[in-house]
């Protein structure tokens, strides 16, 4: 589906509130510590329709990078991400699709990943607005330090060789 197509259409709205519900980022009561970027009080749902706070990822650096199926520079970069998700243990990598369960499904199993893939939906372009990204462009990474402030933001593919760099610096 196209990126376009996904955004017009919203056709996912359509197959009723069990399958929004899970499309939408649920909002906790609060962030998970009183200094953590807001973004931590999210939780979304896992392949297997399990709902994974955010905050579950404080202690660590986070490195959340926000994709699509049908976004080329996206599919382009996750070897790269994963790549450095087998160097880096000590961090967090974590992909949230601005997707359907159904399309990213699909998906892994023709590109798989080791680190693991969460469902942001629609949503998901409201809170890369939060987080920066004015234009809603993918793909979109955030750094978050083990605090959870953001450390870095990256709109369009990493640059694997410079992003590393920068990774460095916040073990």
């Amino acid at each position: 589906m196209k990126r376009r197509e996904f955004l017009r259409h919203s056709s996912w709205a359509a197959t009723g509130a069990t399958l929004a519900a899970m499309l939408v980022p649920l909002r906790l009561a609060g962030a998970a510590t009183p200094n953590a970027d807001p973004f931590y009080a999210n939780a979304f749902t896992d392949l297997e329709g399990r709902h994974v706070n955010v905050s579950q990822y404080l202690g660590k650096p986070l490195i959340m990078n926000f994709w699509a199926t049908w976004c080329a520079p996206c599919v382009k970069e996750m070897p790269d991400l994963d790549a450095l998700h087998s160097r880096y243990k000590d961090m967090n990598f974590v992909g949230l699709a601005v997707d359907t369960p159904v399309n990213v499904e699909k998906f892994i199993k023709k590109v798989q990943v080791s680190y693991p893939l969460l469902i942001g939906g629609h949503g998901a372009i409201q809170l890369m607005r939060a987080l920066g990204n004015k234009q809603g462009g993918l793909p979109f990474t955030v750094v978050f330090d083990a605090n959870g402030h953001i450390v870095e933001r990256v709109l369009g593919a990493i640059k694997p060789v410079e992003f590393e760099q920068r990774l460095k610096h916040l073990i």
